[in-house]
């Protein structure tokens, strides 16, 4: 992987619009060297949902912490311009990949216009995962671009071949914002089984849980933030239903699984239609110091400072129950590398648990132990900026994501609508702050 240089640009431009089914617009016509990228047919369907982002123009929010050292701030810069660089055939893209770098799905720390498709079998209520995932053997994650000599595409199959009844189901994930997510990886377990065995207690039917899951890579990128092996249990902390447990993770599974780039955490190439087991660049694609480089960038990456309105939004919150779930702070490790980060109280508004969010959301999968319908609570980070919320961005307002909650949040969303107008709307401007 290298930085972008003029000379690099259109072709640049070719990679990151070619997922948005785009390529034709700016005449392009293959790779670097080449061998095509190639989008599916109905990429640019896909791509037709906004970003969800509202910045002032100039404006960005990837910024480090006030109080970084010099060389936070240095180690901060390489992993934002490594993040935002764009990988070709020859740095190890695909075969099959979703986008060609981080900076399309996580622009400015928050979203872009790329997007991530699940597919599924499910039972005849749309939502219960089928017995029989036969026919998804490259799996769940639709990668519709191709190069280093793939010719076919991940992409939802045929669901002719499904029993009576069963059917398959997509659903988008939209790309979770980056920014304050060092906090979260602070935060220390024992907090996060503290406020698991609160919720057990509850009679309200709000009981969110750990989402513990199998270590999935095989060693780990800095030992400083904990040494784990492969098929250990850990806590669930990143991604919509908590699936990944730590930042180093979080880059080498994107790189692996969205873009196709191998590491020595991730070193397998993803399966394929074509059964390609190596790319342009033979064996693995990139280092550790690069996933360390991009954890690094994530965990110094600052919450945006909130200006938070006067008035009695913080004790409505609460009243409405919100705060059960969007727990306003948890503590975090008192030796936690990164000293901004360790031993504060972490304003991040998630308890980290997962919970039943109801089967409108639900998307048929299950990762680790959260299930079809159990999400994470999101954290409430940068909503100022967004104008697209849930999972799949179909609410686009804060009161329509209220209103959109259901399962255990049920009662939380008839909280806020038993309030009086007035204090709906001091509510709503008060979480819009955050």
């Amino acid at each position: 992987m290298f930085p972008l240089v003029p000379g690099l640009r259109m072709q640049a431009l070719c990679y990151a619009t070619a997922s948005l089914g785009a390529a034709a617009l700016y005449g392009c016509s293959g790779s670097s060297d080449g061998a095509p990228v190639t989008a599916s047919p109905d990429a640019g369907a896909v791509s037709t949902a906004l970003t969800g982002v509202n910045l002032p123009s100039g404006a960005r929010l990837d910024e480090a912490f006030a109080t970084a050292t010099a060389d936070e701030i240095s180690a901060f810069d390489k992993g934002d311009q490594l993040f935002d660089n764009v990988f070709f055939p020859a740095d190890g893209l695909g075969p099959v990949y979703v986008d060609v770098g981080c900076g399309q799905c996580h622009q400015n720390g928050l979203r872009g216009a790329g997007l991530d498709r699940r597919m599924i079998a499910v039972m005849a209520d749309g939502f219960t995962t089928a017995a029989d995932q036969s026919l998804f053997p490259y799996g769940f994650e639709e990668r519709p671009l191709m190069t280093a000599g793939a010719t076919i595409p991940v992409l939802p199959p045929d669901a002719g071949a499904l029993p009576s009844g069963e059917t398959v189901k997509v659903t988008i994930r939209n790309p979770p914002p980056i920014i304050g997510r060092g906090y979260m990886e602070a935060v220390e377990d024992s907090e996060i089984q503290r406020v698991e065995a609160e919720q057990a207690a509850r009679t309200d039917g709000i009981h969110g849980h750990i989402n513990w899951v199998a270590y999935a890579s095989q060693t780990v990128a800095n030992p400083a933030y904990g040494t784990l092996t492969p098929g250990q249990m850990v806590i669930g902390r990143f991604g919509l239903k908590a699936r990944v447990p730590t930042l180093d993770d979080f880059a080498s599974d994107a790189l692996q699984n969205d873009m196709g780039i191998t590491s020595p955490m991730r070193p397998v190439e993803i399966a394929n239609p074509n059964g390609l087991l190596d790319d342009e660049k033979p064996g693995i694609d990139t280092t550790l110091d690069h996933i360390n480089t991009l954890a690094t960038y994530m965990r110094l990456t600052a919450i945006p400072t909130r200006a938070l309105p006067a008035g009695n939004g913080a004790q409505l919150f609460e009243q409405a129950q919100c705060s059960v779930c969007h727990a306003p702070t948890l503590h975090t490790r008192s030796d936690y590398p990164i000293a901004e980060l360790a031993d504060i109280d972490a304003p991040i508004y998630t308890d980290m648990l997962v919970h039943d969010f109801g089967t409108v959301q639900a998307d048929g999968m299950a990762d680790g132990t959260a299930t079809s319908t159990e999400f994470r609570t999101a954290p409430l980070i940068g909503l100022r900026f967004q104008f697209t919320f849930l999972n799949d961005g179909s609410a686009h307002s804060v009161q329509d994501a209220i209103a959109a909650h259901a399962g255990e949040a049920a009662g939380a969303a008839q909280a806020f609508a038993n309030l009086s107008a007035s204090d709906q709307a001091t509510l709503l401007t008060w979480v819009e702050a955050l």
